[in-house]
């Protein structure tokens, strides 16, 4: 009887793990192959459609600008479901690629005499108050420009969700009290509050929503007469392509959730039209008036004694990331499901500009090779660098396999288990074990729970910002210790 059921369990293990690989590899076959296949860089085009299906990316718009001239590039669709393509006219949220624009805002009102790079934020925000071991500390708007402020990178995760106009003030609140993790202006640490700060001391200089200001000062000046910032009431709804996320190796459409109290460091929204103006200004190649020509010029020269010192000799500062020797200037950007890049050499007149419907690497590395190709190197393939992409792939492998777990604890506790030790060795060694199960499966668990924790994280960051595979996987191996436990009870009881 006992070699029956034994049989019988291992029968239905078998075919469970079988039915589940097949339905696994059916459901992803395409992505599998996109995996496995080599990428093409052998012309642009193939470049940027093998990163595409790498990456799982719908749709991609590429600027790029040399010698005088401008070129649009346009792959894929705005809208999947819609059949709708990408075109010159799609937009998209730039992400953190915005806050070259806060910058500008508050070079322009500095020249004005409204306010002075070395001035104290609790000047215009008195309650702003953050603290360093302890004790009150002072941030210069230097010092938010530049990421030098001692904000933590974490602290992204305090911005409450919503799009109400009260969001910025509300965001300004739950950093009035943060400590600091640096002292400030001792080191880099990016952190995108820095902006959402900038942009209520912009208000509070000129009486106007940071959004009015730039784009009276800003946009409409330099032509970006279709861009504008996203707070949920999108304004030209049809050309707004639609954002999605990775799951499985796939690209599903998602509405991310709205933080307004982020307008300025993320949530630009434009096209290859509008920035083909905006690259331009930083190119010196259009007609604008000389207050902003000249905000955009000192943009470009950081002061070595308060810029950020990124990796390498990479400086960051006024929202952009810099290199003093070449003077070559970029930024990438990312909202939970829309990406950017932008690469500029100022030097040479040539710059690229890459917009993407889902968060992922895919414009950073389409823009290098564009970049690189300019300059007569040669274009990279893809290497499988993609944050979101490994983090989809292993989030996916771990749901297999614990779905594969899962089917097989299932099947234990519908057969029950045979080959209890009669004598009182074997008893003592399976109490043993079931002991040993039950405390290495609640550790797993609360590490499942609480991984988030551990690295700043919280449930809310994940749902938003990961694969869903990742939320599926935590809620799959939280099932799968609860069933392992039952079982490592069930010997327990019956030994």
């Amino acid at each position: 009887m006992k070699k029956t059921t034994r049989r019988k369990e291992m029968l239905l293990k078998a075919i469970a793990m079988l039915l589940i690989v097949i339905l696994a590899t059916a459901a992803c076959w395409h992505e599998i192959g996109t995996l496995v296949a080599s990428g093409k860089v052998d012309s642009e085009s193939a470049m940027v459609q093998s990163i595409m299906d790498k990456t799982a990316t719908p749709g991609v718009a590429i600027l790029s600008t040399s010698n005088g001239k401008t070129e649009f590039k346009t792959y894929g669709y705005a809208d999947k479901a819609q059949g709708q393509e990408v075109t010159a006219e799609s937009l998209f949220e730039l992400g953190s690629t915005t806050k070259a624009f806060t910058a500008l805002a508050v070079i322009m009102l500095q020249n004005q005499g409204d306010l002075a790079f070395t001035d104290d934020v609790s000047q215009y925000l008195p309650e702003f108050t953050p603290t360093y071991k302890g004790g009150k500390a002072k941030i210069s708007i230097n010092q938010l420009l530049s990421h030098t402020s001692g904000i933590p990178s974490w602290s992204i995760r305090l911005i409450p969700e919503g799009s109400g106009k009260e969001q910025l003030v509300a965001t300004i609140h739950k950093m009035s009290s943060l400590a600091l993790d640096i002292q400030p202006g001792s080191a880099y640490q990016y952190a995108t509050v820095n902006y959402d700060i900038l942009a209520a001391v912009i208000e509070r200089v000129t009486g106007m929503s940071y959004q009015d200001y730039v784009t009276e000062h800003i946009l409409k000046p330099l032509g970006m007469n279709d861009s504008y910032f996203s707070t949920g009431q999108e304004r030209k709804p049809e050309q707004l392509a639609q954002g999605y996320r990775v799951f499985f190796g796939k690209s599903i459409p998602y509405d991310a959730p709205r933080y307004y109290g982020n307008i300025a460091a993320g949530y630009l929204v434009t096209n290859l039209n509008d920035l083909q103006h905006w690259v331009n200004a930083q190119l010196g190649s259009s007609a604008i008036p000389d207050d902003l020509q000249k905000a955009i010029q000192q943009s470009h020269e950081p002061d070595l004694r308060t810029a950020g010192h990124e990796s390498g000799d990479l400086l960051y500062a006024f929202g952009w990331s810099q290199d003093p020797e070449t003077r070559v200037i970029r930024h990438s950007g990312s909202n939970p499901n829309y990406s950017s890049q932008v690469i500029i050499d100022p030097e040479r007149k040539e710059g690229v500009f890459v917009l993407a419907n889902l968060n992922s690497t895919a414009p950073a590395l389409i823009a290098q090779n564009i970049y690189d190709q300019m300059q007569g190197q040669p274009m990279k393939a893809f290497k499988y660098d993609d944050t979101y992409v490994l983090m989809d792939g292993i989030g996916s492998f771990l749901v297999v396999l614990t779905v594969i777990a899962i089917a097989f604890k299932l099947i234990r506790l519908a057969v029950g288990r045979s080959g209890y030790a009669t004598h009182e060795k074997g008893i003592r060694r399976q109490k043993i074990k079931a002991r040993v199960t039950l405390l290495i499966r609640a550790l797993l668990l609360l590490f499942v729970l609480g991984w988030p924790l551990l690295v700043n994280y919280n449930y809310t960051m994940i749902s938003v910002w990961m694969s869903y595979s990742v939320l599926l996987w935590m809620g799959l191996a939280s099932l799968s210790c609860v069933l392992s436990m039952v079982l490592a009870g069930n010997d327990l009881r019956r030994v």
